[in-house]
């Protein structure tokens, strides 16, 4: 039988390549299968893109790493070598198939996440090529939960970077497994012994290369050696080329390949004895050692290459396919059932069908719903629940996306990631599961923002346009807020950093049509008196027919700001009569919405009205409101009137080198440090209350001081007084609006 029909029997049986002899027969059968040109690898890449692969024969891989450190360069790489693509783009050229958007070209960085689907050995891996921009870690988010590993990506360059070290870390929380991908190691001072070895100084010996470069005689890599196999290749033409392994590298290549086997060998207690006795273990012992060691966490293998020239792509496949668990092998998945309770989702190929909803694109176009299919198999006709609204939904065309093209197909298996065309009631996080198991798995942990920025159209009347376009760009990327705050009568903006808000502002114009600018959100400051005092408010006015008459009597007593006006009476012998206490509250309703220093809303005010006097025919409710006002007015400035801010309770998390840096800068801002107390992650959590109106550029000054390694949460406790000397800038800037 060829190659193509076992495939086929493959697919149509729904059988795994699993038995030793079935491998050999692949193994034989690929190596002695004519090589495809490329333009025929170019015309069956469609047919590939529609092929049911079965869970065992999917990997779901995201790129983590610093921005520029190389990742859809990589992905790039991956494309050609697979004939996916017949030319390979650059991000200074514009024409990645990972970043397509119009602002990912203008900016030539990632915003989102891309999918990229390329099949390699009979394997279809899924690759999500995700943004290392702070302010896009929400997209990051997205792609770990599709995920079942991860690639993380350092350039040979810049060694360890802040981007590295957060993707490290977003792995460690999920328990994922990992392989770490040395970039750019051909380029210009570029030094891959630097790096590797900061590797392992940072995390240990689990830190194991299966791939190193070959230098030449002016330090230049040019070429790369498996370890595992102990062979050695270039690219010439962007074709590998096998090579004699270098004599001087034969001791470096035993090393490694020892220090392997003894990884291999703490994953079974058999293969460890044979270990200490000197046996040879075979290649499938190998494999299969390794492959345990990387999904148990004890070994995190590296790789190296450059995305440019290819070098090193096919075999970091070959590792992907053998080494990295499939969508089964993969994390667990907590959901809460029909009853409310927690419990572990298993991904099944022959369970009930379930799919969760991990990214939407919303644009003029039309609206696709990323899914990740955990249980079963989804055609276009099946009818699911979500378990967020309890609506049925029926799926409709469903596709295998590639950067921003998409190939229809007519069911996604197991474990697979494709889209959902048209799912208008659906949003991201949304599990979609059979009616005879609903479940709800857990949301994706979006960072919170943390940077907030007033909103509002360059031309007035179209604010409705704005909020309308800024929520269908929510749809697809809900790691922003949008808050209409009634008080300070704005529209505020809230995202991880300032290049967020840009994007937002800059995607509004161009798919929208709407012309936007970004200002300071105002701070909700109160007013409140610290003096008890009485006024009297008389309205009086004479038209020609019946007039108008009220006269009232108030006192206004300060009280704790959490409290509105509270509103008595003491009146005696009917000076004032009972139908018209409530107009005389509701004039000092709408009196103390604007306070007597800066116009802010006035709070902790007790308002008792004592006496006063009326006219049996000119007085009525309109004129009683109208006094209660005169009298607000009068006693305020006598009532020793200040002005109070919000102040939150901030916590800052930063390794131990920064707390100097951030302590100093937190007293400039009028903070108070109540406590450090160290995490388990070895850095400083700060505690401390600080007026809010000091921190609306902290995301980026905080960054600017930790090289953007620390973090902070900021939130509302109370109100307190703004010390004088800072008053008469805020009653200037509010006059002056």
């Amino acid at each position: 039988m060829s190659l193509a029909g076992i495939t086929r029997f493959c697919i149509l049986t729904k059988k795994e390549l699993q038995s030793p002899l079935l491998s050999c027969i692949m193994s034989v059968l690929r190596c002695q299968a004519p090589k495809q040109s490329r333009t025929e690898a170019l015309s069956s890449r469609k047919e590939y893109l529609t092929t049911m692969y079965t869970v065992n024969s999917i990997r779901n891989i995201c790129l983590l790493g610093h921005s520029g450190s190389g990742k859809t360069a990589l992905a790039e790489s991956l494309l050609y070598m697979t004939g996916a693509i017949d030319r390979m783009g650059k991000n200074a050229d514009g024409n990645t198939v990972s970043d397509y958007d119009p602002e990912e070209i203008r900016r030539n960085i990632s915003i989102s996440t891309s999918v990229i689907p390329v099949e390699y050995h009979n394997t279809k891996i899924n690759i999500l090529d995700t943004p290392g921009g702070f302010d896009f870690s929400g997209a990051v988010m997205e792609a770990l939960r599709a995920s079942d590993a991860a690639i993380l990506v350092l350039s040979a360059k810049d060694g360890i970077t802040v981007g590295f070290e957060k993707a490290w870390a977003y792995c460690e929380e999920r328990n994922m497994p990992r392989f770490i991908y040395i970039s750019k190691v051909d380029e210009d001072h570029s030094d891959y012994n630097a790096t590797f070895n900061a590797l392992r100084e940072r995390y240990g010996n689990k830190i194991a290369p299966v791939i190193v470069p070959i230098w030449d005689a002016s330090h230049k890599v040019t070429g790369i050696i498996d370890v595992l196999n102990k062979r050695a290749y270039e690219m010439q033409n962007l074709k590998r080329v096998e090579i004699e392994p270098p004599e001087d590298k034969a001791s470096v290549i035993e090393e490694f390949n020892d220090a392997l086997k003894e990884a291999v060998a703490e994953t079974d207690e058999a293969l460890m004895d044979r270990f200490f006795e000197g046996d040879d273990f075979t290649y499938r012992e190998m494999i299969t050692g390794l492959h345990q060691g990387v999904k148990e966490l004890s070994l995190f293998p590296v790789l190296c290459g450059s995305g440019t020239t290819c070098l090193g792509s096919l075999m970091l496949m070959d590792h992907i396919v053998y080494l990295l668990p499939n969508p089964v092998e993969g994390n667990y998945h907590k959901a809460t059932n029909s009853d409310g309770e927690t419990e572990e989702f298993v991904v099944s190929p022959g369970g009930v069908p379930a799919a969760f909803v991990w990214k939407t694109v919303s644009d003029q176009f039309g609206k696709y719903s990323f899914i990740k299919v955990l249980s079963g198999e989804i055609t276009p006709d099946t009818t699911l629940v979500n378990a967020r609204t309890g609506d049925t939904e029926k799926l409709g065309r469903m596709y295998v996306m590639c950067g921003k093209k998409n190939t229809e197909v007519k069911a996604l298996a197991c474990g697979d990631i494709g889209a959902i065309g048209k799912m208008d009631k659906v949003k991201t996080g949304d599990t979609l599961c059979d009616p005879r198991k609903i479940v709800s798995l857990k949301q994706i942990p979006y960072p919170h923002p943390c940077y907030s920025m007033a909103i509002a159209p360059k031309t007035r009347g179209q604010e409705e346009k704005v909020g309308t376009g800024l929520n269908r760009l929510n749809e697809e990327d809900p790691s922003f807020h949008l808050v209409n705050n009634a008080e300070t009568k704005q529209l505020v903006l809230s995202g991880l950093g300032d290049q967020q808000l840009d994007v937002l502002v800059s995607k509004l114009k161009s798919r929208f049509g709407v012309d936007a600018v970004l200002m300071p959100a105002k701070v909700a400051y109160r007013e409140k008196i610290k003096k008890t005092v009485q006024a009297h408010g008389r309205h009086k006015k004479q038209t020609g027919g019946s007039g108008q008459f009220g006269d009232v009597w108030i006192r206004f007593e300060p009280q704790d700001e959490q409290d509105g006006l509270i509103f008595a009476e003491e009146v005696f012998g009917g000076s004032v009569p009972r139908n018209f206490y409530p107009a005389v509250e509701k004039g000092l309703q709408e009196a103390v919405q604007k306070g007597p220093l800066a116009g802010y809303p006035l709070v902790g005010l007790k308002a008792v009205l004592y006496d006063g006097s009326y006219h049996p025919v000119d007085s009525n409710e309109m004129a009683f409101k109208m006094a209660a006002i005169l009298a607000y007015k009068e006693a305020m400035p006598n009532a020793n009137p200040t002005i109070l801010e919000p102040i939150g309770a901030l916590a800052v998390t930063v390794p131990e080198a920064y707390v100097g840096d951030v302590m100093g800068d937190l007293s400039k801002r009028r903070g108070r440090p109540m406590g450090m107390t160290p995490d388990h992650d070895g850095n400083t959590v700060i505690e401390a209350e600080v007026p809010m109106a000091e921190m609306g550029s902290y995301t980026i000054d905080l960054r600017a001081m930790t090289q953007a390694r620390g973090s902070f949460t900021l939130d509302f406790v109370r109100y307190e007084e703004v010390p004088k000397a800072n008053q008469a800038k805020i009653i200037a800037d509010a006059k002056e609006e």
